[in-house]
């Protein structure tokens, strides 16, 4: 039975081929039926794919159904709230607030309320009128000359090179169109991020592209040449990112366009590699002196560091030669692992790295606890597409919103997922000049400042039913959350603001979350735990 269509097919191709000689019928069939034959005898004696060895012709079936299951659950199986990774319901609210059609919903809310998980913010019963809803944060601390005035909602890193000229360019004119930042990836700044004219924040990885010399060390001219630029408002040194942190990248030499290599600062014909770990410090005193001499080379504009919080104590050692060194970065993005990427290792994605909700408040919590939260802005980003999701972040301490996903949908990303391939399915997540060119930069631009400002409009809508005329506004306890069918807790319960500067005191105050006792193991010399069975 499992060569019987192997069999068929070369029944029906001997038969097309009498019929051809003596009735003459079309060469078609003879083509069709003739091919299938030679494919089946061919699998038959491959030795690479055990199923076409015992399933000729049939067992293509298995490559073809394989090869279209993500279409296949996306718009068929998957109902519109799973996650995969963004819903249906998500993505439809990026597209109609990106087109500026329609985005109300009748009949009600169709989550369970009354699950364990569902989350939803108290509104006021005297809402307030908000007139102004371009909402900006100052990010600049005591030692910036150039303070940055930014939206609360910006795009978050992505490289050309991992997006196509066309994506970046669209991206780049929509937020120079509706007022907001561009962060450029660590890819470097290319011609599409200059030609749109944005404000940029140029992000600085271990590779330091743009501003490397030929070793892949960092050049300080060539960064003072590039941070002058006008268009730079400020400078973020990426430790980690959410989806594969403490991972570093090769891009193979065959990958290397002349664009990317004009861009990255990179020879071509050569691997370009971004070590896992920046190779121009390695304790976190030398990390704060790299973020003070680039400061000092930009002229004084805001610097900071991105990461996703991996060893806790770790960040506490950061935070330690903030205050031995008296440098203390401007900005701190926290990316959570959630974060999108083009390409990570499966257990990296999954399994790697601190959720955005927890590490940002870690990360605000140590800084009240030392009393250095007043001089550092704080950035968020992983998953943030809808005005919910930013202003629950607001309430847990970010300053403002970082999005990378929901801006590539303005620009026409359907989540095919296949950004590792090349063969991104509408040009976004691509080099391929073929496919890039079915981004219209003239149609997607408009829908990215679009987004951009129906997000801030439903932000000022939930500010505003809260009884509050700012986002930054929310705390803890305007958040509630379900824990299981008949209990809840607010985000003051779960995730509370701690006291101002209790890291520094010495009497014993209540550590409940940990905090002191990781703050006790820390050092400002080094990363390298000096008990090493409690990292």
């Amino acid at each position: 039975m499992r060569f019987v269509p192997l069999i068929l097919c070369a029944v029906l191709a001997f038969a097309s081929l009498i019929g051809l000689f003596y009735s003459g019928w079309s060469l078609l069939p003879l083509a069709l039926f003739g091919w299938l034959t030679g494919l089946g005898i061919y699998d038959v004696f491959q030795k690479s794919h055990a199923i076409l060895r015992n399933y000729p012709v049939l067992g293509h079936m298995r490559f073809l159904f394989e090869g279209i299951r993500p279409e296949i659950r996306q718009y068929l199986i998957e109902s519109d709230a799973d996650e995969e990774p963004f819903s249906r319901e998500q993505r439809s609210l990026v597209y109609q607030r990106a087109k500026g059609v329609e985005d109300k919903r009748p009949f009600g809310t169709r989550r369970r309320v009354y699950d364990a998980g569902y989350e939803w913010m108290t509104h006021s019963a005297m809402p307030t009128t908000i007139e102004d809803n371009n909402f900006r944060v100052l990010i600049g601390g005591p030692n910036c000359k150039h303070p940055y005035d930014a939206s609360i909602l910006n795009i978050s890193a992505m490289s050309f090179g991992s997006l196509s000229g066309n994506a970046i360019l669209a991206l780049n004119k929509g937020a120079k169109s509706g007022g907001f930042a561009h962060d450029t990836g660590e890819g470097g700044i290319s011609r599409y991020h200059r030609e749109g004219g944005a404000d940029l924040i140029w992000e600085i990885g271990s590779g330091y592209f743009g501003c490397r010399t030929p070793e892949g060390r960092f050049d300080p001219e060539k960064f003072r040449e590039t941070a002058a630029d006008p268009q730079v408002k400020m400078i973020e040194l990426k430790l980690s990112q959410g989806a594969k942190p403490g991972h570093g990248g090769v891009l193979p030499a065959a990958k290397i366009t002349p664009e990317i290599a004009e861009a990255r600062g990179i020879p071509m014909g050569e691997d370009c590699v971004s070590p896992s770990a920046h190779p121009e410090f390695s304790t976190p005193i030398e990390m704060m002196e790299f973020i003070g001499r680039l400061r000092e080379l930009s002229d004084g504009k805001p610097v900071g560091f991105k990461l996703c919080i991996g060893h806790r104590r770790e960040f506490m050692c950061i935070v330690r030669a903030m205050l031995k060194t008296g440098i203390v970065p401007d900005f701190i993005v926290v990316d959570g692992k959630e974060g999108g990427t083009g390409a990570a290792p499966q257990e990296f994605a999954d399994h790697l790295g601190m959720p955005l909700v927890e590490g940002l408040t870690f990360v605000h919590n140590t800084l009240r606890g030392v009393g250095l939260r007043d001089q550092v802005k704080l950035g968020a980003s992983g998953k943030l597409v809808s005005s919910f999701a930013i202003v629950k972040i607001f309430a847990l301490g970010a300053d403002w919103a970082n999005c990378a996903r929901g801006f590539m949908f303005s620009v026409g990303c359907i989540q095919g997922q296949a950004c590792h391939t090349n063969h991104c399915p509408v040009g976004v997540a691509t080099q391929d000049p073929k496919r890039a060119r079915a981004v219209v930069v003239e149609d997607k631009a408009p829908r990215v400042a679009r987004f951009h400002a129906n997000t801030l409009h439903a932000i000022a809508e939930m500010t505003a039913a809260a009884g509050l005329m700012h986002p930054r506004q929310f705390l803890p306890h305007h958040l509630l959350m379900r824990e299981s069918d008949r209990d809840m807790k607010t985000g003051e319960d779960v995730y509370p603001y701690q006291p101002e500067g209790f890291l520094l005191q010495d009497d014993d105050v209540a550590d409940e979350f940990g905090y002191r006792m990781r703050w006790n193991r820390s050092r400002a010399e080094s990363f390298v735990p000096f008990d090493p069975l409690f990292p």
